[in-house]
């Protein structure tokens, strides 16, 4: 019985923590975050891998070199665009593919979310450097962009915290079967109880008498009658 509850608990943990598995049975209705979050999060997805290589395109076409800043100021704009360059082009892509493979992973989505944010502050930096150093259609296209980023990026917040309250629920509802499981297990392996019946009569206890002692003789009265048997009258002498 305790290797069934086993095999029933290590069943139920992988279904809830599975990447690839649903966590709930196929008759089972979809949960609110698989409704709201499948089809928008796969559309975010499509605009998101459409922003980033437009991005890489306008950033590969920029003069850098002819903007109006000082050398330093150039030389940070070049090592920001070279970073954003290999992350749009390398980094991004697999995380997008990976979370659009499994949109249930938790784990894929927080890898995504993460690579967004730190694309996001570096671009909206090199952004502001393209408006303030660079002609003004550079900024515009970066612009644009890196507004449809941060959109996917939001969305792609709220469709985590939605997936993470569903698993959590799922993993409660899991506990309470698991304690279920092993309370029954553990009334099922419990020795039955038993009853002791002792109907034998208890032996009679056999009462013994004491007997009293004998009356002990008065010493004067023994004493009185020896003398008057040893003494004689006065008359008779």
């Amino acid at each position: 019985m305790e290797v069934q509850v086993r095999t029933i608990t290590l069943a139920l943990l992988l279904t809830a923590c599975g990447t690839n598995m649903p966590a709930q049975s196929p008759s089972a209705p979809p949960t609110r975050a698989q409704v709201a979050g499948s089809t928008p999060i796969s559309a975010d997805l499509d605009r998101l891998q459409a922003a980033a290589s437009q991005a890489n395109l306008d950033i590969a076409h920029m003069r850098i070199e002819r903007w109006k800043a000082d050398g330093a100021s150039k030389q940070q704009a070049q090592t920001n665009a070279d970073s954003l360059q290999r992350n749009l082009t390398s980094a991004l892509p697999g995380l997008i593919d990976g979370f659009r493979a499994a949109p249930q992973d938790l784990s894929a989505g927080f890898k995504l979310y993460r690579n967004l944010n730190a694309l996001y502050d570096v671009l909206a930096s090199f952004t502001e450097a393209a408006g303030a150093f660079g002609p003004r259609n550079d900024y515009e296209v970066l612009a644009q962009q890196l507004m449809v980023i941060d959109s996917v990026r939001r969305d792609l917040g709220d469709n985590l915290e939605s997936l993470a309250l569903s698993k959590q629920a799922e993993v409660n509802q899991l506990r309470l079967q698991v304690q279920s499981l092993q309370q029954a297990a553990a009334a099922a392996a419990a020795p039955p109880k038993k009853v002791i019946v002792d109907d034998t009569e208890p032996e009679k206890k056999k009462t013994v008498h004491k007997k009293k002692p004998a009356p002990a003789a008065t010493a004067n009265g023994s004493g009185s009658s020896s003398q008057s048997t040893s003494q004689p009258s006065a008359k008779s002498q």
